[in-house]
């Protein structure tokens, strides 16, 4: 490597790793990395390419703040908040997933959770204790590495495996191997999928309704990037076309439904778990041996799992939520525009790194190639993603090693939340250095078909 072409020097990079105690850089957590880019930008006032955390990178929606500051004022929260939720964020929950999904799922059934994390930790639990013998979780990766931390603490064991050659039809016979142990409680992954971006398309959702339906099985569908597949005309209230959701082919579903992409509402912790109506009416007797209740699923979700977790939500913040969606459902937000920006930057961020040798790594979906926006994956050469990160810290880039979400794929995951126009050049220039530095045969792009 030319040393006078990096832009911080191994021996730094080294110190800031000791300094933090980082074990192994290579495959380092996305908080580690954050850490260490956070540590040299500050060090030395050279501004790094931050394409490691996955925050949101826009301004927060003002119909939500000012919601929030007129619920503050009332004197709501003297009160604890219910642990079932606010009455006027479920029913606009209700309302829109009407709107924009083109589904019913009753008010009662949307239940909101201090961030699409404790929904989905309070959904492992449920999912896992509703039938003895069947408590393990499946996730179709790659995915976010947080919620299989999440059963690292409760002591649930899971499978995973990487979708990259089993889109389409191929799913169900991969599928079918996991599940038909009938171990399997629920499946998990996210649509649009982070970090590689791609989509599961109807058809392929359609095999996991029918097999989640064969094997009693929850599908828990992560909507973190809801409508943010800008290839198509999403997002427009009561009218087609609608998102794909599995929730048009089961009824055993939970809709993990987040405030902090769309509406950039991130730092107030605010999301929804919406259970199907058929799920949240089921009765189960293991449920009701173990908490005492009534043994239904919806009410052991609520009092029995998540209020012990959280206590319920924050209510100014369930106010703020309830504006943000009525908003959205009666045209005075268009959170599909507002969020639109991150493809576009996706698109000239991806330019820059073909441009000088990379590839995308999950660059097609089963009919189309993989779209812009939130995240993207990439390749260099031979290099695996734990070296491919250690190698574009020195070069002031950081991102996640594609290893850590389940991926078999050698690359890294880049966000384009914390991309500004004033660092485009400077990314063309670093990647010039790199690619000079680590000459490399142009490769086809390989698809996942």
């Amino acid at each position: 490597m030319a040393k006078d072409n990096k832009v911080f020097s191994k021996e730094l990079v080294a110190e800031i790793v000791d300094q933090f105690k980082i074990a192994d850089l290579e495959n380092a957590t996305i908080g580690e990395v954050l850490l260490v880019a956070s540590a040299l930008e500050e060090k030395t006032g050279i501004p790094f390419i931050r394409m490691d955390q996955g925050s949101p990178g826009l301004p927060p929606n003002r119909i939500g703040i000012e919601a929030e500051k007129a619920a503050l004022d009332s004197g709501v929260v003297s009160q604890y908040p219910a642990a079932a939720g606010v009455a006027e964020l479920k029913t606009q929950a209700s309302r829109f997933i009407r709107a924009f999904l083109d589904l019913h799922i009753s008010a009662r059934a949307c239940i909101p959770t201090t961030g699409g994390v404790a929904a989905s930790f309070a959904s492992f639990i449920a999912c896992t204790q509703r039938i003895a013998g069947k408590n393990k979780i499946l996730f179709i990766d790659p995915g976010f590495p947080i919620q299989k931390s999440q059963l690292k603490i409760l002591g649930i064991e899971w499978y995973s495996f990487d979708i990259y050659h089993f889109r389409g039809e191929k799913l169900r016979g991969k599928l079918e191997s996991l599940m038909s142990s009938g171990e399997i409680a629920a499946i998990v992954y996210s649509n649009p999928n982070n970090p590689a971006w791609i989509c599961l398309e109807d058809s392929e959702l359609q095999i996991i309704g029918e097999l989640a339906d064969k094997y009693d099985t929850v599908v828990m569908e992560d909507m973190a990037y809801f409508c943010m597949d800008f290839r198509r005309n999403l997002g427009r209230p009561f009218e087609p076309p609608y998102p794909p959701t599995v929730a048009r082919y089961t009824g055993n579903y939970i809709l993990m439904l987040s405030s902090s992409k769309i509406f950039s509402y991130a730092g107030q912790r605010m999301a929804l778990a919406c259970v199907s109506d058929t799920l949240f009416d089921k009765y189960y007797q293991n449920l009701a041996d173990r908490y005492g209740d009534s043994g239904i699923f919806g009410q052991s979700f609520i009092a029995s799992i998540l209020y012990m977790i959280t206590s319920g939500c924050t209510t100014s913040t369930q106010f703020a939520y309830a504006e943000m969606l009525k908003a959205a459902c009666e045209g005075r937000i268009d959170f599909v525009a507002d969020t639109k920006v991150y493809a576009d930057r996706a698109e000239k961020m991806k330019k820059i790194f073909q441009d000088n040798g990379f590839r995308i790594v999950y660059d097609y979906d089963v009919s189309q190639p993989v779209g812009d926006g939130f995240f993207f994956t990439l390749g260099y050469g031979k290099m695996s993603g734990g070296e491919l990160l250690k190698e574009l810290l020195y070069y002031g880039i950081s991102s996640i090693n594609l290893g850590t979400t389940g991926s078999e794929q050698c690359g890294i995951r880049a966000c384009t939340s914390r991309m500004r126009d004033d660092l485009y050049p400077v990314l063309r220039q670093r990647m010039e250095w790199f690619r000079k530095d680590h000459p490399v045969e142009e490769q086809p792009s390989e698809t996942s078909i």
